[in-house]
């Protein structure tokens, strides 16, 4: 069994593992399949090993998914894995390893296992990251990793952080791991992903005395970098009519993030170096430097390891910023958290909006949903379809996902050089065009401005990749596939 902080709610979906039942029980109700049509999408199938993300708003659990093994999901005593979900039947569906993947098949449920905006009767699953929702309830297949302490939700809590998810446990364990220490940090990970939630979260717990001082580094020119980082004193030049202290300055004894770090021009990367080296700044005006105790939190959507080898940024600054790396997952790689950051959002937005919560309909039509603009653009969306519904329940009919990530983007094939390009497809919307390009605005709108040398196409993100193997067959149970199941981005193909 386990909860979530704060304790189970009503309808949530606690989990208890009983792995002796018999599995002969009477289903719900029979269903007869013979003439349902068939989805088929063409992937390479893979053996595993497996594990199923089980996740609801309150809670997520992680189970290992056994060759030879037959579990049964539902919320009666005679489920393998119960939950407490009341709309999840008592024994929902059954889940195996078969010849050709993971095979999901439906017991006669009153809700159906819903994929995308698909009711259907049996899933056949070739590879990892796609999800289905049984009542208000998802299940994302995973491959099994490696270490033998990925099943174990040991990582203390970090404030601000949402997730339970492999990916974002991996993430907790390496805030928890190097968050008192003095070592600089680079956050890597595309743009929404939240990482100056991160920076934050180690701060708080780093112990450090100093203030949090959040700088983007892409936010002030050239001219202003001395100003902006190092300060200066009263009378440095025309119009210092009184001095300021630089970020470097603000943060003596705290933190320091210096978001979007890539942006740097070579000139301001070069005083940073030195910086960062000697532990010393000089303001400008000023006859001494100041010795500084910083701890440096740096941030970037664009690899700065491959921005290195290109010699888009300087080697030596980028090894002094990365003594710890953390990988910050897209939230397309961590779909099993849809639910509970859905319901932290919908929280925050109660004041707006009311309050709202999420069908098992909709929450299918979020996971179905490649997210290139991550956390941020699903709070977007979270608020359009909370403002759509009349009443306290969101259904899938009010969840609106953007158009151009639903059909042929060109997100797959976003380089700098097709900045205008993109820009005129998207009818001169800097927004649209950058959200496409799935690049931050100010990238998008430096590459127009400035343009960037070929080659550092391989920077962009491509947010659009589904995963590698996906599902291969379906057999609708209440609907034929949608045009929006057909076109998503996340299942990487059409249906036959």
């Amino acid at each position: 069994m386990f909860s979530s902080a704060g304790g189970p709610r009503s309808g949530g979906a606690q989990l208890t593992l009983e792995r002796d039942r018999p599995h002969g029980v009477a289903t719900d109700r029979p269903k007869d399949d013979s003439t349902d049509p068939t989805v088929e999408i063409e992937r390479p199938a893979s053996a595993g090993p497996w594990l199923l993300e089980i996740a609801s708003a309150e809670a997520t659990e992680v189970v290992p998914l056994d060759e030879g093994r037959v579990l049964v999901l539902g919320s009666g005593p005679h489920a393998d894995l119960r939950l407490s979900d009341p709309t999840v039947s008592a024994r929902h569906c059954e889940v195996r390893i078969g010849r050709g993947g993971v095979e999901v098949e439906d017991l006669g449920s009153k809700n159906g296992v819903r994929l995308g905006s698909a009711c259907l009767r049996s899933l056949l699953f070739a590879g990892e990251g796609t999800s289905f929702v049984i009542g208000h309830t998802s299940i994302t297949l995973r491959s099994r990793p490696a270490e033998d302490d990925a099943l174990v939700d040991d990582g203390p809590f970090v404030p601000g952080l949402v997730g339970r998810s492999l990916a974002m446990r991996k993430v907790r364990r390496e805030i928890a791991r190097h968050a008192r220490t003095r070592a600089a940090v680079l956050l890597q990970g595309e743009s929404g992903t939240g990482k100056d939630v991160v920076a934050q979260a180690l701060h708080a717990l780093s112990g450090r005395t100093g203030a949090y001082v959040p700088l983007n580094a892409g936010a002030f020119p050239d001219t202003l970098a001395d100003a902006e980082l190092f300060g200066h004193r009263r009378g440095a030049y025309t119009g210092a009519v009184t001095g300021r202290a630089g970020a470097f300055e603000l943060a003596h004894k705290g933190t320091l993030f210096l978001d979007e770090v890539g942006e740097l021009s070579p000139a301001v990367q070069v005083k940073l170096l030195r910086v960062v080296e000697d532990g010393e700044v000089r303001p400008i005006g000023a006859s001494d430097a100041l010795r500084v105790d910083v701890r440096l939190v740096a941030a970037s959507w664009a690899r700065l390891d491959e921005r290195a080898r290109d010699g888009a940024f300087r080697a030596d600054l980028f090894h002094r910023l990365s003594t710890v790396t953390i990988e910050l997952p897209p939230l397309r790689k961590r779909k099993s958290d849809i639910a509970l950051l859905s319901r932290v959002l919908l929280a925050r937005l109660a004041d707006d909006v009311g309050e709202k919560e999420l069908t098992g309909a909709a929450l299918a039509r979020l996971l179905e949903y490649a997210w290139p603009g991550n956390v941020r653009e699903l709070s977007a969306v979270l608020y359009r379809s909370a403002v759509a519904a009349p009443g306290a329940q969101i259904e899938a009919v009010h969840v609106v996902l953007p158009a151009e990530a639903r059909s042929p983007s060109a997100l797959t094939r976003a380089t700098p050089e097709r900045a205008a390009e993109i820009l005129r497809e998207h009818g001169g919307n800097t927004s649209a065009a950058a959200r496409a390009a799935g690049v931050p605005r100010s990238t998008f709108r430096a590459w127009l401005a400035r343009g960037v040398p070929p080659g550092d196409g391989q920077n962009v993100p491509n947010t659009a990749t589904p995963p590698s193997d996906v599902v291969i067959h379906g057999r609708t149970a209440t609907e034929g596939p949608s045009a929006a199941f057909a076109a998503s981005p996340v299942f990487g193909a059409v249906v036959k």
